[in-house]
């Protein structure tokens, strides 16, 4: 157990690498293309560009510009965006970073718990009418886009219908930190809570549905039902178990993704200065410093994920641990 832990470390400590390294020569050293201009943005005058230079190494060789460039970046934290009046690009990230994850810790509770139960039900209630219709249910959900359910959910709330008993609750868009307003933060975010999860309960439902009618004939499952288990028993103990294997590898991406920056569309359209919506801003301004960290944060939440999912593959399923 300890050597599979410490390989995928090792691993991640790769991988993390190699990213940080492909990035800096996207961004910085592709062949005809000068990175002071990209970093001192449009129209700089030549005292920043020469200032640019000397600050980021780029008179120097390539390893020394990519060492200097995740020194500022990770350890002293100093890397500007000159896009942005020399705003530091380490600390926007960090005051939008809880914005997203708030965004994506609400809206995974809720596909989590919805496409449990959904996947469940159907598959106990395999070939009935409560399993098409909760399958046609999230294809219909999975079918929707984000920014459409968004609109239309800021249309029925926010204007349509605002004044009306039943949304009458429902803030104006933006964001309220949960240190200053709990009951705020909440109000703020349980309409794109519950935009944002739409998608992910109809896949995660019937992803979860065709894996337990899938393990239903498995010789375990067959073992249980002989031993005079009841079906519920089976079902939760052994054959959900089993599923949570898959289940687990999709949210782990899923979660790692969208706290990344990939909620950007949900973010985008209810007003929440996320990360997200900090990497369109940067993509519109071309700021290359900050799109960098953001490509960087998001890269590592995605490599940090997987190796959670590996480590959990050890818990959850004992073929995985014993091959390792």
């Amino acid at each position: 157990m300890m050597i599979a832990l410490l390989r995928r470390l090792g691993q991640t400590v790769f991988v993390l690498f190699g990213i940080s390294a492909l990035v800096f020569l996207v961004f910085f050293a592709t062949p005809g293309a000068d990175p002071t201009a990209r970093i001192a943005g449009r129209n700089a005058s030549p005292q920043t560009m020469e200032k640019v230079r000397q600050e980021y190494g780029f008179d120097r060789p390539l390893p020394v510009q990519y060492a200097t460039m995740m020194k500022k970046l990770f350890i002293t934290q100093d890397l500007a965006s000159y896009v942005d009046r020399g705003e530091l690009v380490v600390p926007e990230i960090a005051r939008a970073a809880p914005v997203t994850v708030s965004l994506v810790c609400g809206a995974a509770v809720i596909w989590v718990v919805l496409s449990i139960a959904m996947g469940t039900l159907a598959a106990a209630l395999k070939g009935t009418w409560t399993d098409r219709s909760l399958m046609m249910l999230g294809l219909v959900g999975i079918s929707m886009p984000v920014f459409w359910l968004g609109q239309v959910a800021n249309l029925i709330t926010q204007s349509r219908y605002h004044d009306t008993w039943l949304f009458s609750w429902v803030p104006g868009l933006g964001y309220v930190p949960l240190t200053e307003n709990p009951w705020g933060w909440f109000k703020a975010l349980v309409i794109p809570w519950i935009v944002l999860a739409v998608m992910f309960i109809g896949i995660y439902s019937r992803v979860l549905r065709a894996d337990l009618v899938a393990l239903s004939g498995e010789d375990f499952m067959r073992t249980a039902r002989a031993k005079g288990l009841s079906p519920t028993r089976i079902l939760l103990r052994h054959g959900l178990r089993t599923s949570m294997i898959t289940f687990v590898s999709l949210f782990g991406l899923d979660f790692a993704q969208l706290v990344g920056g990939g909620a950007l569309l949900t973010e985008v359209v209810f007003g929440l200065p996320g990360v997200g919506r900090l990497t369109y801003q940067a993509l519109t301004n071309l700021d290359l410093p900050l799109i960098m960290a953001t490509v960087m944060y998001s890269a590592v939440f995605v490599v940090l994920a997987n190796a959670v999912v590996d480590v959990l593959y050890l818990f959850l399923d004992p073929r995985v641990r014993d091959a390792r």
